[in-house]
């Protein structure tokens, strides 16, 4: 690591030789192999951008000029040569971030890691260098499945508009996002990389084009006229060109020389320029190459020489949705299912394989998946769409809008959701039950164990007439937690053993076990309470209000915002009934937090039995206080 241990920055890397520079590559790919090893995080991308992020820092001047980076775990590379060389707490509390981190460097420009949106975030800022005269660049990485989604191609709109305002869209295709990249921009960028024949390259680029909004038929109409001769048909830039986008490439993107001469070309243009960079997910590190599911986009703790897990994973939530839904597939003709790019992630690539014709992959296109998915249930199909949780938001108003308001029967299961842990803000799954409160007609299951995925999920495509959610954990699934019995269509996991107990304990999905160590806190120090699930969410279980009104104090415990979450949703629902009794929401504070563990952020957030039983017994005691006050004054 000679020349890798010497980089405080990147203008160190002005002076070395092509020889150099080669070696460096060479011994940035050893420390992510070795490092990622330990940790686990996004590897076989950042083994594809090596020699990309060197060319990028020895032409452009960071952080005076803006590289920004779609999606940001392919920015290991570019950590490293910012001086940050510590990766020994990749991804864990108090070491780098696994994304861009403004706290960690004026390098990172923007934390970005929903993809689709970098472009975007170019076009405002390179419009902020024109009005405010700065003659600085804005560089936006993207990669070839960012540009699948929808807002990527309205910032290309916006962007082409502007001859001369500066700015580098450099593509970076290595035909993956998480897994292959599919759809009509992905066959195009394949005419690209082997420059294929003329009735070919129309055929493909007709059915790419022909399915792009509003610029596609003129586009494919210019293309098809012939005006511009065989040459300029069969020639990459064409697309491109006629979105009014100066093209350059395809580049081969592990030729630091070719890449240099491309970037500096596109930074003396003056306008928006596209920079198409070929590029292997996964280079130069043989078990990520030959790793056909994703190429190594993300491991855990594995043996650097063979690439294989240093343990074996247990059952996890995503593979018990993964199970059920073959089944139900195999009983049901109308279950068809949705991913939007993420078909391992979300646990349908068995059901892909058995059911080749009936999942849909949508690219990085929530928005579009959820209003194909209305048009799915509209014509007789009740369509599954998985998705981690935090890309729901995404949606938001395509569920709301075009599902929930034409009463589609379409469930929406919610992978990650809750505290995720070490991909840090933007990956918590935290916003969910809180933002489908106000969508009318909607129902959320949230599952506390692996038998209650099955069920619940079975429950949820049984409704045809409104969107269904159901949202569970991340990571091992852990052991089934049995109901004693059942209020309404709540189970109760706890009797309190008493005629007038103490606490109604409203316990939400993963945290079933929390909830049941806290009671057993509560119970050593005289405080009788009841534990229920209501397993789905919302609505409110009719029986709820009855039930807390045969208690002292209700606390409800959930894996999610406290903003408006389950909590506040309860009580509102004890106000409407006039049951008047204290309750106490515990769940996820209004901020973004760090990443680190799910353990520790669960701990530093109070989501703990320990933390939970200390302030609900310090509220029995103020109740009792004011009871015996009140007794002594009669």
């Amino acid at each position: 690591m000679a020349l890798l241990t010497r980089l405080t920055g990147p203008r160190d890397l002005d002076g070395l030789t092509p020889e150099q520079l080669e070696q460096l590559a060479q011994e940035i790919r050893t420390f992510l192999i070795e490092s990622v090893a330990r940790t686990g995080g996004h590897l076989g991308p950042n083994l594809g951008v090596v020699e990309l992020s060197i060319a990028l820092h020895r032409v452009f001047d960071s952080p005076a000029d803006s590289i920004l980076w779609d999606t940001g775990h392919q920015s290991y590379v570019h950590k490293l040569l910012t001086g940050r060389q510590d990766f020994s707490r990749l991804r864990a509390k108090g070491g780098l971030s696994g994304y861009p981190s403004r706290a960690e460097s004026p390098h990172d420009i923007i934390e970005n890691s929903h993809a689709s949106t970098v472009l975007g975030w170019a076009d405002g800022l390179a419009k902020a260098n024109q009005l405010r005269g700065r003659d600085q660049h804005v560089v936006a990485v993207t990669g070839d499945g960012a540009l699948t989604g929808g807002m990527a191609w309205e910032a290309l709109n916006n962007i082409a508009a502007a001859k001369d305002r500066p700015l580098v869209i450099v593509v970076n295709d290595n035909e993956r996002s998480y897994s292959p990249t599919i759809g009509g921009l992905a066959n195009h960028l394949a005419t690209l990389r082997t420059t294929e024949g003329y009735e070919r390259f129309l055929a493909r680029g007709k059915e790419m084009l022909n399915r792009t909004p509003v610029v596609g038929k003129p586009l494919y109409d210019t293309l098809h006229g012939a005006k511009k001769g065989l040459k300029d048909v069969i020639a990459p830039q064409g697309m491109f060109e006629d979105l009014g986008l100066k093209y350059v490439g395809p580049i081969d993107g592990h030729d630091i020389g070719a890449l240099e001469s491309a970037l500096k070309s596109a930074k003396r243009f003056g306008g928006p320029v596209i920079v198409h960079c070929i590029t292997e997910k996964g280079r130069g590190y043989q078990p990520a190459r030959d790793d056909e599911a994703d190429q190594f986009h993300a491991v855990g703790v594995i043996h650097p020489d063979t690439g294989l897990p240093v343990a074996a994973p247990g059952a996890d939530w995503t593979s018990v949705f993964g199970e059920e839904i073959v089944k139900l597939g195999r009983e049901r003709e109308d279950i068809v299912a949705i991913t939007a790019a993420m078909l391992r992630p979300v646990g349908l690539q068995a059901f892909a394989e058995e059911f080749p014709d009936r999942v849909y992959d949508v690219g990085i296109a929530e928005q579009h998946g959820a209003v194909s998915a209305a048009g799915l249930a509209t014509g007789g199909l009740h369509p599954v769409f998985a998705v981690y949780a935090t890309f729901l938001n995404r949606a938001f108003d395509q569920l709301l809008m075009d599902v929930a308001l034409h009463k589609c029967g379409v469930t929406f299961v919610l992978d990650r959701a809750g505290v995720t842990g070490s991909d840090g803000a933007s990956h918590n799954g935290m916003w969910d039950m809180s933002i489908l409160q106000v969508v009318p007609g909607l129902r959320i299951a949230a599952p506390r164990d692996a038998e209650e995925v099955r069920r619940q999920l079975r429950e949820a495509v049984q409704v045809s007439d409104a969107p269904t959610v159901v949202r569970y954990s991340k990571g091992s699934v852990g052991k089934n937690v049995p109901a004693v019995g059942a209020v309404g269509g709540m189970d109760v996991l706890r009797y309190a053993g008493s005629d007038r107990p103490d606490v109604l304990l409203v316990s939400i999905g993963a945290l079933a076990p929390v909830a049941l160590e806290t009671a057993a806190l509560l119970e050593r120090q005289g405080i009788t309470t009841t534990v229920v699930d209501p397993r789905w969410v919302k609505p409110v279980d009719a029986a709820l209000p009855g039930l807390a009104a045969e208690h002292r104090v209700v606390v409800t415990i959930e894996d999610n915002s406290r903003a408006a979450g389950v909590g506040s949703s309860i009580a509102q629902a004890l106000r409407d009934a006039d049951v008047d009794i204290p309750l106490r929401d515990f769940g996820i504070p209004e901020r973004f937090l760090d990443h680190a563990s799910r353990a520790e952020i669960l701990g530093e957030i109070g989501l703990t039995a320990p933390d939970i039983a200390r302030r609900v017994t310090g509220l029995v005691a103020r109740l009792d206080g004011r009871l015996d006050a009140a007794t002594a004054g009669a």
